[in-house]
């Protein structure tokens, strides 16, 4: 197990920029990958600590793309595709706040480390009609601002960091990240099928019976 992790992250590392694209497509969208881009920036700002306004960029943008493929779904299924994932009440404290502070809450989510529910927040400006470019810029500046502060971090404490990825006990870490990241996107998966399952198979078909 612990050979694979190592092969999968080897494989994004010698990608470099576009592993970041790829990782943050998939962390921001449908599936549940907490920290990955992190420690990827982490990772390649440590060896080329000059290409890291290209990381921060490269990053930013992956985000913002699995943002627009995450905004696709729930912007078309509305609040009624949300009334399908949690309960009422939970739906109207979620719209009051989003209303009010959409700007404020997309920005913390996408600054705010895990547990913090990234993908929930989005989701909902999307279902509850906050424009669209505005969402997509908010996600990448707000990515941008902490994918810098973690690269400056990385370019300080680079040859550290290198040697805490290279212990046995940062290994076992990693497959223990992983084993969350393939739990927490089947747990994703399976509501947001059962959701659509619920509704006639999209979100959108529930208004339509409705």
């Amino acid at each position: 197990m612990s050979q694979l992790i190592q092969h999968l992250f080897s494989a994004l590392f010698h990608l470099g920029a576009f592993g970041l694209v790829v990782l943050g497509i998939v962390d921001s969208s449908f599936l549940f990958m907490p920290l990955g881009n992190d420690l990827l920036l982490v990772a390649l700002t440590a060896q080329h600590k000059d290409r890291l306004p290209l990381y921060v960029v490269m990053g930013s943008l992956g985000s913002s793309l699995g943002v627009f493929l995450l905004d696709l779904v729930a912007r078309k299924g509305g609040e009624e595709g949300l009334s399908k994932l949690m309960d009422r009440k939970k739906l109207e404290r979620l719209k009051k706040k989003m209303k009010n502070r959409a700007l404020v809450a997309i920005e913390v989510a996408c600054l705010a480390p895990p547990p913090f529910p990234f993908t929930p927040v989005v989701a909902a400006a999307s279902a509850f009609g906050y424009p669209r470019a505005k969402l997509l810029l908010g996600v990448f500046f707000g990515r941008a601002v902490r994918f810098t502060l973690i690269g400056l971090l990385a370019a300080r404490f680079g040859t550290h960091i290198i040697k805490i990825a290279k212990s046995p006990a940062f290994t076992w870490v990693m497959v223990g990240f992983i084993v969350l990241c393939a739990v927490g996107s089947t747990l994703s998966i399976m509501k947001w099928v059962k959701g659509r399952h619920s509704s006639g198979g999209t979100p959108a078909a529930a208004a339509e019976h409705s």
